[in-house]
């Protein structure tokens, strides 16, 4: 149940009352209208439907608890067609009430009220669903034949089959009742707290650079500042932050990788990713054929790409806060938010005017948080929200080029969403796998948008660079990143891990994925531990890679489309959760399990190298 943990707060104002954020370089920043949701905290709508989910959630659990089987041979509203469409009504309305806190929250992480409010709701919506918690169980104590033959008789059943064939695949992994609600009452003391600390660290960190005290945000931002000793300083204050308070981000991943092996081991999980594929509904083979793949094709990715880079910058190896440093022909204007808003909108647009319309909702209804500042979550993201809302989207803007990139990406999750919510509170919601899917798909069109209008040679370099680093970064540091999840969920086993193991099995990873043309030194050891990905969702990393080269195979029959590839990929972002990744990706001859379909994505990137390399050699 989505809303059992929502992880994406506080004056009792209306949210109409807060205003976009200027800066003279970048134009107008838009906030967040979170009144679309609640007009406040303390208003009168909120605590109505906090009130209203508390009744619906004890009629509900009356209602059908002990009759489930019973429903199951009814039609209608008495059937279990009824009940499902009672239970997605409330997933509907909790879900809003969560992602209403969770988005408070994160606009300002270090607010105590804001923090006291988030955990406030997150207690209150987990007690109520302790009182749905038997639905899903005794729906999966109910015999196969039976389940068929509900949906084979009764329409209001048979809408949520998806649902229910999806909900068959738990059944090996279910606990007893008593022990699952231990399990979801006993998470707000548990990971859901050790979350929350990671979260809250992480906003409140300060970085100091030549005596000024920053964010983490626009410390990260100077690694992509074109003097290399600004790149240094900002390394330097990130390592020396980072260790400062490694104690408790060790404690962190050490509490939560435990959490994680009880819960895995309770539920008969054999692997230790096991439970993300499941989540996934991805098969442990393809997601072994995608890392065996990218790993074998790092000296002709990563480690090529690097040392050419390197020689670029004039340098013989990189130090590792050179990796993201811009190019000498690299562009160091700001671009502006208007400016940054019609590209994406223009590329979109030309692939299918319907995709730059749903696009243009998220700039023209406050949906989109631009600004960065103290407090607000880092990195970026996008929130479906529930279908009865809209999602809202959160980014770090700062007028570089990359984040142009992210606020394409994020808006391609933001059109995906919303396509995908006509298929309801239970089956909008998309595997990660294939979540990336339209992300990345939006990132590549506003790429290949701005480079076929390029026609000066080092400013086609200076963007093959960049497209070739952010794929590297989402394929080769994605897949190096659940490697070293791999190794230290395995190592958490033996007992706990300091510091210095985990700093060892990070730089294990990082100096076998970006070879030897970087330099990997002392002050790297620590930087895992700003990862959220980590803490939160625990293998969601190569959901990166799997959509980078699952795109990359979908654009190369974009390009060789004749017609009808726009309708076919709307179809697709539309099923939402309804369809597994093989039948969704066959109308386009892909298939994920077999094992050319990896190369095929990574050729992509091999091929813009290629593309690197010949102009280079022409310049």
């Amino acid at each position: 149940m989505r809303f059992t943990a929502v992880n994406k707060s506080c004056h009792s104002v209306s949210e109409t009352s807060a205003s976009p954020s200027s800066h003279t370089d970048l134009g107008t920043l838009p906030v967040w209208r979170l009144d679309d949701l609640y007009p406040g905290t303390d208003s009168a709508e909120f605590k109505a439907d906090l009130a209203k989910a508390q009744e619906m959630s004890l009629a509900f659990e009356t209602k059908w608890k002990g009759r489930l089987e019973k429903a199951a041979h009814n039609e209608g509203e008495q059937g279990l067609g009824g009940a499902l469409s009672d239970f997605e009504a409330l997933e509907d309305l909790l879900g809003k009430i969560g992602s209403y806190a969770g988005l408070y929250y994160y606009k300002d992480m270090t607010n105590p009220a804001s923090g006291k409010f988030f955990g406030d709701v997150q207690a209150k919506i987990t007690d109520l669903a302790a009182h749905l918690l038997f639905f899903t169980l005794e729906l999966n104590r109910l015999d196969d034949a039976v389940i068929d033959a509900a949906i084979a008789r009764d329409p209001a059943t048979a809408h949520y089959k998806p649902w229910l064939v999806d909900l068959r695949k738990d059944k090996p992994h279910q606990l007893d009742d008593k022990i699952e609600q231990l399990f979801l009452e006993k998470s707000q003391t548990g990971a859901s707290a050790f979350n929350r600390l990671f979260d809250e660290t992480l906003a409140s960190l300060k970085f100091d650079v030549d005596g000024v005290s920053q964010t983490l945000e626009p410390t990260l931002n100077m690694l992509q500042d074109a003097n290399p000793a600004t790149r240094q300083k900002a390394a330097e204050a990130l390592s020396k932050t980072f260790r400062d308070n490694i104690r408790i981000f060790v404690l962190v991943t050490n509490t939560l990788a435990k959490d994680k092996e009880i819960s895995d081991r309770w539920r008969g999980f054999d692997d230790i990713a096991d439970s993300r594929h499941l989540s996934n509904r991805v098969e442990r083979p393809v997601v072994d054929a995608l890392a065996a793949a990218v790993k074998d094709a790092y000296p002709r990715l990563s480690h090529r790409y690097y040392a050419m880079k390197a020689k670029w910058l004039g340098m013989e190896t990189m130090n590792f806060w050179d990796r993201n440093a811009p190019l000498p022909e690299s562009s160091d204007r700001l671009i502006r938010w208007d400016e940054a808003k019609d590209t994406v909108l223009s590329a979109y647009g030309n692939f299918a005017p319907e995709m730059a319309e749903i696009a243009a909702r998220f700039f023209e209804g406050g949906w989109i948080d631009a600004p960065a500042r103290p407090g607000k979550a880092p990195g970026a993201f996008a929130h479906p929200t529930v279908p009865s809302a809209h999602p809202y989207v959160l980014v770090n803007y700062l007028g570089r080029p990359r984040d142009v990139m992210t606020l394409a990406h994020e808006l391609g999750h933001g059109v995906h969403q919303v396509l995908a919510g006509d298929q309801g509170a239970l089956m909008c919601q998309t595997p990660l796998t294939l979540a990336e899917t339209a992300s990345v798909f939006g990132e590549m069109l506003t790429f290949r948008a701005l480079l076929d209008k390029t026609s000066d040679t080092r400013e086609r370099k200076a963007m093959l660079a960049q497209k070739v680093e952010d794929m590297i970064n989402t394929v080769v540091r994605q897949i190096a990143f659940y490697d070293f999840e791999r190794k230290l969920h395995t190592a958490r086993k033996e007992g706990e891990l300091t510091a210095e193991k985990i700093g060892e099995l990070w730089l294990s990873v990082q100096g076998e994925s970006l070879g030897p043309a970087i330099k990997v030194s002392e002050g790297y050891e620590t930087w895992w531990a700003y990862i959220p990905h980590f803490i939160h969702s625990p293998f969601y990393v190569y959901a990166y890679a799997f959509g980078d080269c699952l795109v990359n195979s979908l654009y190369a029959v974009y390009q060789n489309a004749d017609s009808g590839f726009q309708q076919k990929y709307f179809e697709l972002l539309k099923a939402g959760g309804t369809k597994h990744h093989s039948e969704l990706l066959a109308p386009f001859g892909l298939d994920a399990t077999d094992p050319a379909f990896w190369s095929k994505g990574l050729s992509m990137i091999e091929g813009l190298i290629d593309e690197l390399e010949a102009l280079d050699k022409a310049g």
